[in-house]
């Protein structure tokens, strides 16, 4: 996660699927990542992180032998022993107990994506840069479906539209700057909107963006007891 302007962030990717390996290796040389490694299951994604120690994994969640959950159990143990490697999970379909699951203890050089976000390159890259960086990145998709289920009654109630607006970008690892331009409202009126839905929220205002993704899952998580 200390990557800089002035050296190519390195990679290694982990998918047992041939062509969508292949498509996500494309997207990320194309972005300007270097591959120092690939993997078709989670034994050789430990392998090759342990050996590479790059800046950012990417992987699928499920992988042989059992395409289950390999892609989080790895992700675990990646963060464990190389604090500094980012990883960005990839999963099929969406499903929030494995987002609250892998940002559970820290959100910092995390990663939970759809794996249609491949499709977008542009989008896609700049999510796995954030997270070779320290920060996070979130589906706007699971985002929209834990606010949407969210329980009746609860905190999040107390927040106006625009607060809940700001909030769900806020849980996707957006900067101050890119929810103002999204929302079309002044920078100014963001940090007004997040200092309200803290203080509704009953938390300390954080200006660290993997520190408030946590705090968006901390609350969406409560909702769901």
């Amino acid at each position: 996660m200390n990557g800089t302007a002035e050296r190519p962030l390195r990679v290694v990717v982990a998918e047992d699927a041939f062509l969508v390996r292949a498509g996500i290796v494309r997207v990320l040389e194309a972005a300007g990542f270097v591959l120092v490694g690939e993997a078709r299951d989670a034994d050789e994604l430990l392998a090759q992180a342990r050996e590479h120690r790059p800046d950012v994994v990417v992987t699928d969640i499920r992988m042989p032998p059992t395409q289950t959950d390999e892609g989080i159990r790895a992700a675990a143990v990646i963060r464990s022993e190389l604090p500094q490697t980012g990883v960005v999970v990839l999963s099929q379909y969406v499903k929030e107990s494995y987002a609250v699951q892998l940002l559970d203890k820290s959100a910092a050089g995390v990663g939970y994506l759809l794996k249609d976000r491949i499709m977008e390159p542009r989008g896609f890259a700049d999510a796995v840069r954030e997270v070779a960086r320290g920060g996070s990145a979130l589906d706007p998709e699971v985002v929209a479906q834990m606010l949407d289920r969210r329980r009746l009654g609860g905190p999040l109630d107390e927040l106006n539209a625009g607060e809940l607006d700001v909030l769900a970008r806020m849980a996707e690892g957006r900067s101050n700057p890119a929810i103002a331009a999204d929302l079309g409202i002044t920078e100014h009126a963001v940090q007004r909107h997040i200092g309200r839905l803290f203080d509704k929220l009953g938390l300390a205002v954080d200006t660290e963006g993997h520190r408030r993704v946590l705090a968006v899952l901390k609350y969406l998580r409560a909702q769901e007891r």
